[in-house]
């Protein structure tokens, strides 16, 4: 198993443990994008408590909010803050470690989970460094649900008319959402042509969860001169556990200990 998919399970097993032990979370769309943010902040962004507070430190903002669980435990453990105090407190009364990412928690750069709010952002931030003259690059996670939203498609436009390809946005396409699947609540099988409609460069990644396939997407992306990047990654909610795996029910679910332990069985037999 190469390190950064190592690094994927070992996370999953740390939201596992979060998950379980405040009985709230988003788990499925966790574990669908956990591989992406590992890739994300292991392998491409130039983001780390050491340039936190410098300018030219690269953007990433978690449009899917709703996911911060899988976030909260990579920023612990790139070391913005204890993992294991996230881990201990998560959800829990008086914790800044809640169930949408805000700004009172080391690493995060904005207040998000108001689904559809990410990519306007992201365009607000990419447009400033052009305008500082910085060479920081901007990276926007979003959820393929959250994709029916309005505002992202005016985000779109503007991206692809001011040719921002400091930016670049990663759809988790796990095809499901809290109310069924995609295609059922709101279709976006052609989302590849809405963002070329705009002047995006369109990366599709075949297996979303393989962290070999997303280094090659984002390095594609740096690369492509001239207009932003969309990264359309095709991912399984719930990866890694298999009783959760495409599964619109573990959305947002609470585990039994069984459960747990069953979890936590198949994702340390992985790792083993």
């Amino acid at each position: 198993m190469d390190r950064l998919t190592r690094k994927a399970y070992e996370l999953r097993r740390d939201v596992i443990e979060e998950i379980y032990r405040s009985k709230a979370g988003h788990i499925g769309g966790d574990l669908s994008v956990i591989d992406i943010l590992t890739v994300l902040y292991f392998e491409v962004m130039n983001v780390s408590p050491q340039n936190w507070m410098q300018k030219d430190r690269d953007r990433f903002l978690l449009s899917k909010g709703h996911c911060t669980d899988a976030l909260y435990m990579i920023l612990g453990d790139v070391g913005f803050f204890d993992k294991q105090k996230a881990i201990d407190t998560f959800s829990k009364f008086g914790s800044k470690f809640i169930g949408h990412p805000t700004m009172d928690v080391p690493g995060i750069e904005i207040n998000s989970g108001s689904l559809g709010h990410g990519l306007s952002l992201g365009v607000g931030m990419a447009l400033a460094a052009r305008m500082d003259d910085q060479s920081y690059r901007t990276y926007v996670v979003l959820g393929d649900g959250e994709m029916a939203e309005g505002s992202n498609y005016e985000a779109m436009m503007a991206a692809g008319h001011y040719g921002l390809d400091n930016l670049c946005a990663t759809v988790d396409l796990n095809g499901l959402q809290i109310s069924g699947t995609t295609m059922e609540t709101m279709k976006s099988d052609d989302l590849g042509d809405k963002f070329k409609a705009f002047g995006w460069n369109i990366i599709e990644v075949e297996n979303g969860n393989d962290c070999k396939q997303l280094q090659d997407a984002y390095r594609n992306a740096e690369s492509k001169k001239g207009c932003p990047s969309a990264i359309l990654a095709h991912t399984t909610k719930g990866k890694g556990v298999s009783f959760m795996e495409n599964q619109k029910k573990w959305h947002h679910g609470v585990m039994t200990e069984e459960q747990y332990r069953k979890a936590v069985e198949e994702l340390e037999g992985v790792l083993a």
